[in-house]
């Protein structure tokens, strides 16, 4: 199964390292996270976390026999919205797998994976040849996700709205127009401010790999 990989979980130091690419500290990411995938990249049993998107599905197959055949098994249709999500997540493979018997290519660009709860499509903002690609990538490593993350966010322009706690642009950007009728420019700041009240990893840009926190450390916020 290409999306079951090592599914090595993030370290603490990650956050802050990678956050520092494009100038925001750990409590930023950790918010996005937070809203986009409960801050894990993986369900229980170590498949990579995601999330089918049958509206995208009928867009990526287009017009003809496939989209037709996806159509009757319920695995397509034109509006979002029509159905409601699986829930587990073998309910939501169970869905995959289906869709990817008729066109694994579709089926990959169709979902959203990992932690950051990428679509599948945009796998080439985040330097991916291919979806599969991507995803062969994220189910490895928690730390995968989270840099393709913020590839994503540059590519996507969206470096600024985050830097200065824009939620509405960064939800608007992030998770499309409907962003507002789901809530995630809310739930982001209200994430956000949670973080803010809890000590950050100590970092600074010369260091590198992982060390165990003291008592002072864990006392002092280091803002990387």
């Amino acid at each position: 199964m290409f999306y079951k990989g090592a599914a090595r979980r993030l370290d603490d130091i990650d956050l802050p390292r990678i956050g520092h690419r494009i100038g925001v500290g750990e409590d930023e990411l950790h918010a996005v996270l937070d809203v986009e995938a409960a801050n894990s990249g993986f369900f229980p049993d170590g498949r990579l976390k995601m999330l089918p998107e049958r509206h995208v599905f009928w867009r990526e197959l287009g017009a003809g026999t496939k989209r037709d055949q996806a159509a009757r098994q319920g695995l397509a249709y034109a509006r979002w919205g029509e159905k409601s999500y699986p829930v587990s997540a073998d309910a939501r493979y169970d869905l995959f797998d289906r869709m990817a018997q008729i066109d694994e290519r579709a089926a990959i660009r169709s979902c959203s994976w990992g932690m950051p709860q990428i679509m599948g499509f945009n796998a080439s903002l985040c330097g991916f040849d291919t979806g599969r690609a991507m995803v062969e990538d994220f189910a490895q490593d928690e730390e995968h996700q989270l840099d393709a993350m913020v590839t994503f966010i540059v590519a996507a322009g969206l470096d600024d709205e985050l830097r200065r706690h824009d939620w509405a642009g960064f939800a608007r950007g992030y998770n499309g127009s409907q962003y507002a009728k789901h809530g995630y420019h809310t739930r982001l700041a209200e994430r956000f401010a949670w973080w803010q009240g809890k000590p950050d990893t100590p970092w600074s840009p010369g260091m590198c790999g992982s060390y165990a926190l003291s008592i002072e450390d864990l006392n002092t916020k280091v803002m990387a």
